[in-house]
């Protein structure tokens, strides 16, 4: 049986709230064991993978926020959108501040974790915000 609408808002909500504890192994806690998370294509596959991926951010924006923008569900599948705000004050990172959305595309397994997150943004509006910081809003 499918999770309700509910049941994946409230799934959604709470991996909001592990990105934005800063904890990164609470964020790979909501994938199968050897779940996979692809972020523009890169991917990674189990917990341990998806901690490093997680903690890269957390490590190059310390004061980051995800702010969830929606939950759509398509079948067994939902598409999860986000809008990530931080600045990146990492050591050798720019100082500059950066807005960006993007959204994961979310299949679950038989426990109701995640088995795959197909993740993707604009690369190139990164990389730019990284280089001049975010346009004011």
């Amino acid at each position: 049986m499918l999770p309700t609408q509910s049941q994946f808002y409230d799934f959604a909500s709470r991996y909001t709230a592990a990105w934005c504890s800063r904890n990164a192994a609470s964020v790979a806690s909501f994938f199968a064991p050897n779940g996979s998370l692809s972020v523009n294509g890169a991917l990674s596959v189990g917990r341990a993978a998806i901690t490093e991926v997680a903690q890269g951010f957390m490590a190059a924006f310390p004061d980051m926020q995800l702010l969830m923008d929606g939950i759509v569900i398509h079948g067994d599948r939902a598409v999860y959108s986000w809008t990530f705000i931080g600045t990146n004050t990492a050591p050798g990172g720019t100082g500059h501040r950066v807005r960006f959305s993007g959204f994961e595309v979310w299949t679950f397994d038989a426990d109701g974790l995640i088995a795959e997150s197909r993740g993707q943004f604009d690369s190139a509006d990164y990389e730019r915000q990284l280089e001049h910081g975010a346009e004011p809003r």
